[in-house]
């Protein structure tokens, strides 16, 4: 009989959490249905184009900060690490002319980078991992520590908390893995006479009107 009561007891307290669990879990999910937020849907496609190396230089927390900041007004050329190729796209995206980098927030860098701990000399303070905005960096305190290359954005922030300047930022070479092409130039970007690339049709053609008259000549 006490058995019995026991049992009884047991299924009637699982009975009652599963009863609960159910309760909260539909309270939850209308909550979460109800009070949804939506996000910018701009805010997302300039993000999106962004580096995400979330290295602060804008003056922004993170990138998707910047791009929230850049929707409420803010200027599109303070991200160094995206270059003047993602001030380029983020110019054809909000159809506004594309200005220079802002130099107050650094040089854009001609080849991408990662971090490297020279571990021997690591004393494992751990600071480089509180710095490190991507967790790319493993260890523990008084351990010696190790960054993970495929993490890590080069944003180089692990590099000044260092006490014992044991990082280096290492240039990784360009694979075919990696090689993209650079973002087309608008129609007005191509034409404006501070391009490089202005004129480049008008010399394809007087170079092929140069083949042609040599043609003529030979003939």
């Amino acid at each position: 009989m006490t058995e019995m009561s026991s049992l009884e007891l047991l299924l009637t307290a699982v009975i009652a959490l599963v009863a609960l669990a159910t309760v909260f879990g539909v309270i939850l999910g209308y909550a979460a249905v109800t009070f949804k937020v939506e996000g910018n849907p701009l805010a997302d496609q300039i993000d999106a184009l962004l580096p995400q190396t979330q290295c602060g230089n804008c003056g922004y927390p993170g990138c998707k900060p910047y791009a929230q900041a850049i929707v409420d007004g803010e200027a599109i050329n303070k991200c160094p690490p995206g270059g003047q190729a993602t001030i380029d796209a983020l110019a054809n995206l909000l159809d506004v002319p594309a200005p220079e980098l802002d130099a107050e927030h650094g040089e854009e860098a001609e080849v991408k980078s990662v971090a490297y701990i020279r571990e021997d000399e690591c004393i494992g303070c751990t600071k480089c991992i509180q710095a490190c905005p991507v967790d790319a960096i493993l260890g523990a305190a008084k351990l010696m520590h190790t960054v993970i290359a495929d993490e890590c954005t080069g944003c180089d922030l692990c590099v000044e908390p260092c006490p014992v300047d044991c990082i280096d930022m290492l240039p990784v070479p360009q694979t075919i893995s990696d090689w993209h092409w650079q973002t087309p130039l608008t129609p007005a970007q191509r034409f404006t006479s501070d391009n490089p690339h202005h004129n480049l049709d008008s010399n394809l053609i007087a170079t092929d009107r140069g083949l042609d008259d040599s043609k003529d000549h030979a003939a």
